[in-house]
């Protein structure tokens, strides 16, 4: 894989991004299809609706500003009703529910997908001519219900043998926990919280297999699924949309992690309290990863009007790394910020 940083920008769209811009109320999906001149964004879920807000601040920016002609920002929710038509102009789609599926309408739908939200870092299978330009920091663990039979903390090999199917029972983990079959979950196929937790119980390298008594089918980070409603489940979570969920106040019915609560891994706690963030020595561990808006490199590197577009939005000079407003958004929705120089860099196969 092969790493190029960010370079600073002049580019007087971005003028007084520090100043950043006043928050308004987040929008899920764009009213209307999107201008054909939009930036417009699809993908995980995880980051879906943190980029609810950042799109209105965005354009609330821009308003202020009094630009009426520069591209406006808009990213569709991972959920909500299928198809879709991403902006004007574009085929209809099915609605891309993850970070995967995200960046398959990035590669096969030009006209109407400028970016794709994806929650891992790029892997064999991805398009070289994909960018990946990281912004924020997240983190993965694991969840299982309150006052359910599972402990308060894991370890990696532990995660590693229930997901393998090897360890099926609790008093496996430790003779004093009830003799109750344990129910390993994960989210769909294409979820990059999925593919991120397999390699980082796998040790970092190749994803491990699930066994034979792992299910597949709910939304990331969503507890309030019926079936995570059960005493003996465990179920990967990202660590921000948590911390967002439940100290930022950003759930819905639908988006919260009704029974769920996050637990210890490797004798890590996942969240810092009280201050209701993500724990930094966790974040530091194997289970912190970089969460990143892909775009094609084509675009990026055009010198037209979506290449600027993109590039006062993610590049290391762009809003989402030098607003006030951004910022705030960012650690609002339960994520860390990167280093001022790492956010803006871009990876890629």
């Amino acid at each position: 894989m092969r790493r190029t940083t960010g370079k600073l920008l002049a580019v007087a769209a971005v003028a007084g991004v520090l100043a950043g811009a006043t928050g308004g109320t987040a929008l899920a999906d764009p009213p209307v299809p999107p201008n054909a001149a939009d930036i417009v964004g699809v993908g995980s879920h995880t980051t879906g609706p943190l980029f609810g807000q950042l799109s209105t601040d965005y354009n609330a920016y821009l308003a202020g500003l009094g630009d009426t002609t520069s591209p406006r920002l808009h990213s569709w929710d991972a959920t909500g009703s299928s198809p879709i038509t991403p902006k004007s102009g574009a085929p209809v789609i099915a609605r891309p529910s993850t970070a995967g599926a995200g960046l398959t309408a990035l590669d096969t739908v030009p006209n109407g997908v400028d970016f794709a939200r994806v929650d891992r870092a790029p892997q064999t299978g991805d398009l070289s001519t994909d960018l990946f330009v990281a912004f924020a920091k997240d983190a993965v663990t694991w969840a299982a219900k309150s006052g359910g039979h599972a402990p308060a903390n894991l370890t990696t090999a532990q995660l590693k043998g229930i997901y393998e199917c090897t360890v099926t029972n609790w008093q496996q983990v430790d003779p004093a926990l009830p003799p109750a079959a344990i129910k390993p979950f994960l989210p769909q196929a294409g979820s990059g919280t999925r593919t991120f937790f397999l390699r980082a119980v796998g040790g970092g390298g190749t994803p491990i297999y699930p066994g034979p008594c792992v299910t597949t089918g709910p939304q990331e980070n969503q507890g309030t699924d019926p079936v995570l409603n059960d005493p003996d489940v465990v179920f990967p979570y990202s660590v921000g949309h948590y911390v967002g969920q439940v100290y930022g106040g950003h759930f819905t019915p639908t988006d919260a992690p009704g029974p769920l609560t996050v637990r210890n891994l490797n004798g890590l706690a996942p969240v810092a309290v009280p201050t209701g963030t993500i724990n930094a020595a966790f974040a530091a561990s194997a289970y912190g990863r970089v969460l990143y808006d892909v775009v094609r490199q084509a675009d990026w590197n055009a010198g037209d009007t979506r290449a600027t577009a993109l590039r006062n939005i993610f590049a290391n000079a762009g809003w989402i790394c030098r607003s006030v407003t951004a910022q705030a958004d960012v650690r609002s929705y339960g994520f860390l910020l990167l280093p001022a120089a790492a956010c803006g860099s871009s990876t890629h196969i």
